[in-house]
């Protein structure tokens, strides 16, 4: 077999005539920006999350710098203010805090959850901690009311990294609750809450595009502004802003995909749960298995001290899979004044993180040979 980690192709095919009349009637009204499409998603996307808001624009980093943007313009955050942030991230959590001229402090994370190791977290907490920036990596809800207690007691801002969680769901009790309550999406738990729809996130564009979704009316009206030039009206700027949009055609593409996403998810946790089950290797471990609908699996990361051993013999069986991510943020060279820092767990899982192939586009039988194959030899 000859197995992509992931085949876009393959994957837009699956709704592919809709996606095609979505791009016609747009191409065929003669409005490309700020239309009808936008709204229609920005007020679809909304309700699904579970928000009163959601502001499109350009992309997921664009999102994250805005809204922390948005605060320090709101009197909520001022630059040297400290942002907690899980070491184990992609690097576009951070840059965001950087590039706002806020302090990002890194924290560790617990294996085999992957979730933030809360104690080190409320150890790392200041006079100068303004905010926390939660990422449900590979489409894991992180977020816990231990978490959100925490954010209360210190009156930290939460902010939610949803780009790898579309459709997740946090199953728990909340604080003010105390007793199970209904599923809520991740990217309505916190302050506010950012999305990527890179095209291989479960809910891609055909292009970039992200979004900001938050109850928080001021918020919502203060992105939509900076994202915009910061114009509050035509040519009129209280703020310096910037252009970043989400443009009709990707509004429209994601429309028709969001109608889809469940049951697209249902189909990865599914393909997940086979992969739980019989991926038996000693020398192997999976993270903690979550409640349904509590991971999306955006991506099925394995971690193995024999990573690169394991990701050549894969590829000599026609399998392809990539890492997430090898160098942690605060090791990179952009970062100098954070190379020093040691965080054990995060940089383990850099060195043995290997992604498996796992979208909805996957047949049984080539799961079923990626687990032969994984479980053959290393």
């Amino acid at each position: 077999m000859n197995i992509p980690y992931l085949d876009l192709k393959k994957m837009t095919a699956l709704h592919g005539e809709e996606i095609q009349q979505a791009v016609s009637a747009v191409a065929g009204s003669g409005w490309y920006l700020q239309g009808e499409a936008v709204r229609l998603f920005e007020q679809h996307y909304a309700a699904y999350i579970g928000t009163t808001h959601c502001i499109g624009v350009a992309n997921g980093l664009d999102a994250l710098t805005l809204t922390l943007r948005a605060y320090m313009e709101m009197g909520k955050l001022a630059e040297g203010d400290e942002v907690l942030v899980p070491a184990n991230t992609f690097i576009a959590t951070v840059l965001a805090i950087t590039e706002n001229r806020l302090k990002p402090v890194f924290v560790d994370v617990l294996e085999p959850t992957l979730d933030l190791n809360t104690q080190a977290l409320e150890q790392a907490i200041t006079p100068h901690t303004k905010a926390l920036m939660l990422v449900h990596l590979y489409g894991r809800c992180t977020y816990t009311p231990t978490l959100s207690n925490i954010c209360q007691n210190h009156h930290l801002i939460l902010i939610e990294d949803n780009a790898q969680a579309h459709g997740c769901q946090y199953c728990g009790a909340t604080p003010s609750e105390g007793q199970p309550s209904h599923p809520q999406r991740t990217g309505s738990l916190g302050h506010a809450a950012c999305h990527s729809f890179y095209p291989g996130k479960n809910l891609g564009a055909l292009g970039d595009g992200g979004a900001v979704t938050t109850n928080d009316t001021e918020l919502a009206q203060m992105v939509r502004t900076l994202a915009n030039y910061g114009f509050s009206e035509k040519y009129v700027a209280p703020h310096r802003g910037r252009n970043s949009r989400l443009d009709e055609i990707q509004a429209a593409v994601l429309d028709v995909k969001l109608r889809h996403l469940d049951s697209e998810n249902n189909r990865r946790i599914a393909l997940a749960r086979t992969y739980y089950n019989n991926i038996n290797h000693e020398a192997i471990r999976l993270p903690k298995l979550m409640d349904e609908g509590s991971n999306v699996y955006h991506i099925f990361p394995i971690f193995t001290p024999h990573r690169d051993e394991l990701q050549q013999h894969l590829f000599r069986h026609g399998i392809q899979t990539l890492i997430h991510y090898p160098i942690p943020p605060h090791q990179q060279a952009c970062y100098k004044e954070w190379n020093h820092l040691h965080l054990p767990v995060t940089e383990q899982l850099a060195h043995q993180e290997l992604s498996l192939p796992l979208n909805p586009a996957m047949t049984d039988e080539e799961v079923a040979y990626i687990m032969d194959t994984l479980n053959s030899q290393l």
